[in-house]
């Protein structure tokens, strides 16, 4: 099935055959997991090209596939194989290749017209199948286990690293194969950095504390961010700008339907936080799909392009972040069906934590 999409897609856009190296994508198509390798694919042949460390397991991983040895790299393997691809036009991923790579392409392959495409496979990728959501689905369940049995640690004198160093340890030892990401385990002032690098500093009573943490599953990520305080606030701003993000989030999780454009969708949490005051202070977007890789398709956000539908798995993390002060961030994450958003995400929303 995956495969006749992508070549539906090939048909549409004029090509003779696609070359796939985004390692997700690999994965996705033929289920190969190595480090380094090629697909190949046409109208009627399915090839994986990659070097003597992975055939083996291109065997055992991509059964129906048929490998390509690759002995001295990938421009020299591609002009024997033209003649058996009929291919005049080639695509590869305009958004992958570097343009030195293409450039080597282009100089040693030729009789052959190369042709950058965007994000083709991603858009397939994009509706998750059964099993594909029930990796997702165990991947949540992982994360929200691991973060209710740290939220249990936690006191002042942890150092950020500590407590992501608790998540990560209980997550690989309750089903988790890796982590989806690196965590954001950000305290006090560092909260008002979206992406906040875990540092040593000490957690304190009554300021933000910001985790961001998710696992792995299969290849399948999952994505979840909890705020909190411990204590009691150590002024009035906590509980307002928490209270904030909370509301949005909930109203975008309401809100979220099939047909429903990224941009409307972002709109809904901006709208509230705008009428907080605060709008200023959300620069990021609502949310964004997650599956292999822990950013895909859909998008959602003032920028978007996309449209949601039935079976896109995405976040919806709202943030308001105040320089100097700290910041909160509530995300979850769920499938959109004909009814709206399932949201995978148990742990519970909780400002304060004794």
């Amino acid at each position: 099935m995956r495969l006749q999409k992508l070549r539906q897609a090939l048909a549409t856009l004029g090509l003779d055959a696609i070359v796939i190296s985004r390692p997700e994508n690999l994965r996705y198509l033929s289920g190969f997991t190595g480090g380094e390798g090629y697909l190949i694919v046409t109208a009627d042949q399915a090839l994986v090209a990659t070097d003597f460390r992975y055939y083996d397991q291109v065997g055992r991983e991509a059964p129906g596939w048929t490998l390509a040895k690759m002995n001295e790299g990938f421009e020299k393997l591609m002009p024997g194989l033209l003649p058996t691809l009929r291919a005049r036009r080639i695509g590869f991923e305009g958004q992958v290749v570097t343009y030195e790579q293409y450039q080597k392409w282009a100089e040693a392959i030729t009789g052959c017209e190369w042709v950058a495409t965007s994000e083709v496979v991603e858009k397939i990728r994009s509706q998750k199948e059964p099993a594909e959501l029930a990796h997702i689905r165990r991947a949540v369940d992982i994360a929200d286990a691991s973060l209710d049995y740290v939220m249990g640690l936690i006191k002042p004198g942890m150092t950020e690293r500590e407590i992501g160093w608790e998540l990560e340890a209980h997550m690989r030892t309750h089903g988790a194969e890796n982590v989806g990401f690196t965590f954001i385990i950000a305290s006090g002032p560092n909260a008002a950095l979206p992406h906040a690098v875990t540092s040593d500093r000490a957690v304190q009573a009554g300021e933000p504390i910001t985790i961001d943490m998710g696992a792995k599953v299969a290849g399948y990520c999952s994505d979840m961010t909890r705020t909190f305080c411990l204590g009691q606030p150590k002024d009035d701003t906590f509980m307002k700008v928490w209270n904030t993000v909370y509301q949005a989030q909930r109203a975008a999780c309401d809100a979220i339907r099939a047909g429903m454009t990224g941009v409307d969708a972002h709109m809904v949490a901006q709208r509230i936080i705008d009428a907080a005051g605060y709008g200023a202070y959300f620069g990021h977007g609502l949310g964004h799909g997650v599956g292999l890789a822990i950013h895909e398709k859909p998008r959602m956000s003032r920028l978007s392009k996309d449209t949601l539908a039935v079976g896109d798995v995405v976040t919806v993390e709202p943030g308001i972040y105040l320089p100097g002060w700290g910041g909160v961030r509530i995300e979850d994450m769920g499938v959109i069906t004909k009814e709206g958003l399932d949201n995978f995400t148990k742990s519970a929303k909780i400002a304060l934590v004794s």
